[in-house]
């Protein structure tokens, strides 16, 4: 049995999800690529490059890292390139997309017979968190003025649009694709590829499918443009867990547990968010609070039901803990980071990376 904490992913359960994209693909014509800003545990991109057609990054590192684990193309994305890392983001990606009119100019020489596009800001979102909202007020989150945009088009081929965040709601992603061909339709007629980013749900239980094949398909033979895709979440929901120890229970007016993982380092999303961990099984007469093991005194996973009374030592499974975990992992309290395990098609579990205290000391000066 191994050592916790760890994260274990599951590639019979991620097959479920990349049969869905290359349903997708096949149905829609649309391509998706991986979004590393969620997930780029490249351990398992043997399985996942057999069903997506590449990655997307948001930084000169995953640019790298894209091209160098993951087959098929590679599209490099960010908030804004600096002049001492734009020679290397171009030679590792295939497409590269500019946040701003500005930065488009800037490198314009540079980047000269590069497939480049920009990033446009629709204004409309499905974000329910304005910390996470691409169309928030004064985003700094692409371009939003289709004359602005008209005046550069000879420069690019292809429009990146982001504004669905974890977006189930089919008919919502439809009304706001309608607001996109309302306000930049006749941008979009003149372009070769459309992104539409991620943040969309496809891949859920008894999401439609079929409906978003067909208007996908629809808007491609309507603009005869390449859609692309960018899954993250949607690639790898439900696919991990995080496997963690009871270390100690006390009383102090709720039954608590820690365990020895934390959300602070583990899983940071929870705190940002402030929302509850998933467990299984989670059913049973005694409630805990189960909580980190770092000093912050909000580092709570949630409050869970279980068949017995927890005892020192018990095992605690963290479902669905793929998705802005282990891409954002620290260090915080030197609290052991997790190691992360995978669980082949065959059943055996392989461990691919422990992490000790010598890393946690070159993370540091």
């Amino acid at each position: 049995m191994l050592q916790t904490p760890y994260y274990l992913v599951d590639k019979a359960k991620l097959l479920k999800n990349m049969e869905k994209i290359a349903y997708v693909r096949k149905h829609s014509g649309a391509k998706s690529l991986l979004a590393l800003k969620c997930f780029a545990t490249w351990s398992v991109f043997d399985l996942m490059q057999d069903y997506m057609d590449g990655t997307t990054s948001s930084s000169l590192y995953e640019v790298k890292l894209g091209k160098e684990k993951f087959a098929g193309e590679t599209h490099a994305y960010s908030v804004a390139y600096a002049d001492n890392e734009i020679a290397e983001v171009l030679a590792n990606s295939d497409k590269i997309i500019f946040n701003s009119i500005g930065q488009l100019q800037r490198f314009a020489e540079v980047s000269e017979g590069k497939p480049r596009g920009l990033r446009v800001n629709p204004q409309v979102s499905t974000s329910a968190f304005i910390i996470a909202d691409p169309a928030r007020p004064y985003s700094r989150l692409g371009e939003w003025d289709p004359v602005k945009i008209e005046a550069v088009i000879e420069q690019i081929s292809g429009f990146m649009f982001h504004n669905n965040c974890e977006n189930r709601d089919f008919n919502r992603f439809d009304e706001m694709l309608n607001l996109i061909e309302e306000r930049f339709g006749h941008l979009i007629a003149r372009m070769q590829w459309i992104s539409l980013g991620g943040g969309i749900h496809f891949t859920g239980e008894d999401y439609p499918l079929d409906a978003f094949c067909q208007r996908l398909k629809a808007f491609a033979d309507k603009y005869q443009v390449q859609v692309y895709l960018e899954p993250g979440e949607a690639a790898i929901t439900q696919s991990t867990s995080l496997e963690v120890t009871v270390l100690d229970t006390l009383f102090n007016g709720k039954n608590l547990a820690i365990v020895d993982s934390s959300i602070e380092a583990h899983m940071l999303d929870l705190l940002i968010y402030r929302e509850s961990a998933k467990m299984a099984p989670c059913d049973g007469p005694h409630t805990y609070m189960v909580c980190g093991k770092s000093c912050l005194a909000g580092d709570i996973f949630g409050e869970f039901n279980f068949a017995q009374p927890l005892q020192p030592g018990d095992r605690l499974s963290f479902q669905d803990a793929a998705g802005y975990t282990m891409v954002k992992k620290n260090w915080f309290n030197g609290v052991k980071m997790p190691s992360i395990a995978v669980k082949q098609l065959d059943g055996s579990i392989e461990l691919v990376r422990e992490f000790d205290y010598t890393d946690f000391v070159n993370n540091l000066s």
